[in-house]
């Protein structure tokens, strides 16, 4: 018989065995996990512990459309070649500042509020509120050694580093390629016009291949991140002097929409913009063959890059990416240059990418964004990217892993076009639900009220809606009119008399005759005396015998000039007997007594020692100029005296906007009393204007119509001026002057001066741009209430609008997709197609109405 005292203690000590043996196991089943991934256990100085480098170039106003891939042999050998082309790459706001900072926050315009190149392009806003939170920023804080290097926001002037730029030699301003300044690590570095020390494109690829180099020298294991952000193809167009002579017969801007017009079915700018004259099409071909040759040197730079990853080994650890802010128009629809169209010239970008994992040659179809750069390299360090990014990593289109992966068949369908802002809230019931609305959707809603329709026709219309030249809805007041429809002034019979205010005392009109009658009272009498007189008789008025008798009075016969002789009346040859009395006790002046010549010129007094003399000389006395005790007494005095002026100038600028700020009301003395009675009538009736308060337009329907033809004439007169070279401006819209010394490196411009227009204020807009395999469509909502449509499968270079044929409920559904991107915020509510792609979800249009055709994107 065992003893429990006995037993029990060997239980304990085989339980303990049975415990580290079930701890060792589950070490031995982690470790063989890990194993499953990796045959070892790495050092920790192993290079494929090494996150990858990456690397950004970046062009600027580099199109797609116009062929200028087609000439970067080198780029498309290293980037299409050996890695993915994206061949549906769009930007979101075509224009230089907002796509760039959409590129570094990875936000559509409305969230990051940069709307154009002026307002708040690098303000201190986006300096507080987005800078903190560029990719650069947080891959920075991530352990990324990070360069930027070139052109950063158009109106960054250097004076700061942005966050999380380690390396920093920002282009300050805009795009040039010599006579520029670089902020080298918030030290302005101000550069000449020499090729080699200069030009803009070789110094970005040059510092760059320096800080990479520096980087994996004295830190081999911390990824670099670089910003290549090139200058060209945006002017001024300056080429390398080695490719001065290339592509002198360049044709690819040509395509079918290039001086194509009429376009009275487009938006207000492109419809009243006519086609090009000879001079304006030899510019576009001399404008497109320079920028082709400022990307050859862009193509070298991408060489180079690539064979300093080659030289230090890195070449299979670094992603590259290379794309454009937006895309470019040469001549399309008639417009000689420029940008900011929702068209596919201007939106449409090069997009190519290779590095570790993607297959070499490989092409994707999917629609990419420039709002999804930020995301995918947040992707590629390992980081995870914000909730409020409104872009999505395209990693997983292109790594063999993910292809097959469930999120990858959920890509967008649709996205955002979009130039300009909304403008307020407004808001919906009594809920408190507010929702954005612009002006001119507020004027459409308000010229949709059935009291606006008639030009006022109607019984006591007030208001009537009508439409200015460049498209935009007005509302102005209806003036009233008698029953024989001739215009009349309002009159109030009730209104008392009301005197003059005591305080206004009118000064008498410059043209009134003194001691005579106003203009007001001889009206008056004139028609008194016409309804109360039956005879003819010619009217004098009370008061004015003293004006009638000086008109009476014979003028005097003056001298005459008359064939370089002065023509004398008789009484002239005489003089009278006193006038040679006075000249005999005229006193003569000292230097006729003298006969010495003496002239003493005219000059200002400033202080007591110093004048200043009529040709700008300072003069003083001599004695300042030899005492330096009293040169300094002198000086110490101007200074005290500068500084009390300036001192009271302060105040007096004080003083100035109080009185601003107090201003009393005017005496209406322009006006005659019984104007300002009418005004006062008009004032007590108070007629508001239904949507924006008080209006001053009091005039007739047929008066409106005229003033709106004289202002079409105008500005179709101001355009044909300005295509002659006269005068370059016209209301509302952007122009250029074009001159023989703009461009300051060959090819040179030599057909004189000339002016052009690039856009137009009311240009503002929202698209939804939809791609898949079935549909592939742009609408549009402009500014100036104008819809447009383009089917690209019918029409790839979007010749025709065809919004006209858009059945009812097709411009709902697009107008219910644009409200909900116009308002999104973070990459759920921006990718509408997070969700299978499937034609079940998108409207059908029969062939009959937009034509048949729905085939895969291109």
């Amino acid at each position: 018989m065992v003893h429990l005292h006995f037993v029990r203690p060997c239980l304990l000590a085989w339980r303990s065995r049975q415990r580290r043996l079930l701890l060792l196991s589950l070490m031995l089943g982690a470790l063989g996990c890990c194993n499953g991934r990796r045959e070892h256990l790495r050092p920790r100085n192993d290079r494929r512990n090494i996150r990858p480098n990456i690397i950004l170039v970046l062009t600027d106003d580099q199109d797609v459309e116009l062929g200028s891939m087609d000439v970067m042999d080198k780029t498309r050998q290293i980037m299409e070649q050996g890695g993915t082309h994206f061949a549906n790459a769009f930007v979101t706001t075509p224009m230089c500042c907002p796509s760039r900072s959409s590129i570094l926050t990875g936000k559509y315009t409305h969230n990051h509020h940069v709307y154009t190149n002026n307002e708040n392009c690098s303000s201190p806003f986006w300096q507080a509120t987005h800078e903190p939170h560029t990719f650069g920023a947080y891959l920075s804080r991530s352990g990324y050694r990070t360069g930027y290097f070139g052109k950063y926001l158009n109106e960054y002037n250097g004076t700061y580093v942005p966050p999380g730029w380690l390396e920093w030699a920002g282009l300050v301003r805009n795009s040039r390629f010599y006579n520029y300044t670089i902020s080298r690590n918030g030290i302005q570095e101000k550069h000449g016009f020499v090729y080699e020390k200069d030009y803009l494109t070789d110094l970005i690829t040059n510092d760059s291949i320096r800080f990479f180099r520096k980087s994996k020298d004295e830190f081999p294991l911390r990824p670099v991140l670089m910003v290549l952000s090139h200058a060209a193809p945006h002017g001024p167009e300056d080429s390398a002097p080695q490719y001065a002579d290339k592509f002198p017969n360049v044709s690819q801007h040509i395509t079918p929409s290039y001086n194509f017009g009429p376009n009275y079915d487009k938006h207000w700018f492109v419809s009243h913009m006519q086609r090009m004259l000879p001079i304006h099409m030899e510019f576009t071909n001399i404008l497109q063959r320079k920028r082709l040759q400022t990307l050859l040197s862009v193509d070298d730079s991408v060489e180079k890059i690539f064979q300093m990853l080659q030289d230090t080994g890195e070449l299979d650890n670094t992603y590259i990416i290379f794309t454009a802010d937006h895309g470019y128009h040469v001549g399309q629809f008639g417009l000689v240059k420029g940008k900011s169209l929702p068209y596919e010239f201007d939106i449409r970008v090069p997009f190519y990418m290779r590095g570790p994992e993607i297959q070499p040659g490989t092409r994707v179809s999917q629609p990419v964004l420039n709002i999804d750069l930020a995301p995918t390299m947040l992707d590629i360090a390992g980081l995870k990217a914000p909730g409020d990014m409104d872009g999505k990593s395209v990693l997983k289109l292109v790594l063999p892993r993910r292809l097959n992966s469930r999120k990858q068949n959920h890509w967008r369908n649709s996205f955002l076009i979009e130039r300009g802002k909304m403008f307020r809230l407004k808001q919906v019931g009594n809920k408190g639900l507010y929702t954005l609305i612009g002006k001119s959707d507020r004027m459409r809603e308000v010229c949709e009220r059935p009291e606006f329709q008639t030009a006022c026709q109607q019984s006591k219309q007030k208001w009537q809606c009508v439409e200015d030249p460049d498209g935009r809805l007005r509302l102005q007041k209806c003036k009233p009119r008698s029953q024989s429809g001739v215009l009349r002034r309002v009159k109030n019979p009730a209104l008392p008399t009301l005197p003059m205010p005591d305080d206004c005392i009118c000064p008498s009109d410059p043209s009134d005759p003194p001691g005579g009658l106003s203009k007001t009272e001889r009206r008056n009498q004139r028609k008194f005396l016409k309804i109360h007189l039956t005879q003819k008789y010619k009217p004098r008025f009370i008061g004015t015998r003293p004006i009638r008798s000086a008109r009476r009075r014979p003028r005097r016969r003056r001298s005459r000039w008359v064939g370089g002789n002065w023509r004398l009346t008789k009484r002239h040859h005489t003089p009278t007997a006193w006038v040679h009395k006075a000249r005999r006790r005229r006193p003569l002046p000292p230097a006729s007594r003298s006969r010495k010549k003496y002239h003493r010129e005219p000059s200002l007094k400033v202080t007591r020692r110093c004048s200043i003399l009529s040709n700008s000389t300072i003069r003083c006395d001599g004695h300042l100029y030899s005492s330096i005790k009293a040169w300094k007494h002198h000086k110490s005095k101007i200074e005290d005296q500068i500084e009390d002026l300036q001192v009271k100038i302060k105040s007096l600028k004080e003083v100035k906007g109080h009185l601003k700020t107090k201003r009393p009301d005017k005496c209406d003395c322009i006006k005659s009393y019984s104007s300002k009675k009418r005004s006062l009538s008009r004032q007590k009736h108070k007629t508001v204007h239904p949507f924006k308060g008080q209006s001053r337009a009091t005039v007739s329907p047929w008066l409106q119509q005229y003033r709106l033809e004289k202002r079409r004439k105008k500005v179709k007169k101001t355009l044909k001026k300005m295509k002659r070279g006269g005068d370059c401006k016209a209301p509302g819209i952007t122009c250029f002057t074009h001159t023989n010394e703009h461009w300051q490196t060959p090819p040179f411009w030599t057909l004189g001066t000339f002016c052009a227009c690039t856009s137009a204020s009311n240009s503002t807009y929202w698209c939804v741009r939809t791609l898949n395999t079935t549909h592939n469509t742009l609408f549009c909502e402009f500014a100036t209430s104008t819809i447009e449509y383009y089917d690209l499968d019918v029409d790839p270079y979007q010749l025709r609008n065809t919004a006209s044929l858009l059945p009812t409920y097709l411009t709902d559904w697009y107008m219910t997709e644009l409200q909900a991107l116009r308002s999104c915020r973070g990459h759920k509510q921006c990718n509408p197609s997070g969700r299978p792609a499937t034609t079940a979800e998108y409207p059908k249009s029969t062939g009959d109405e937009l034509g048949s055709g729905w085939s895969k994107s291109r």
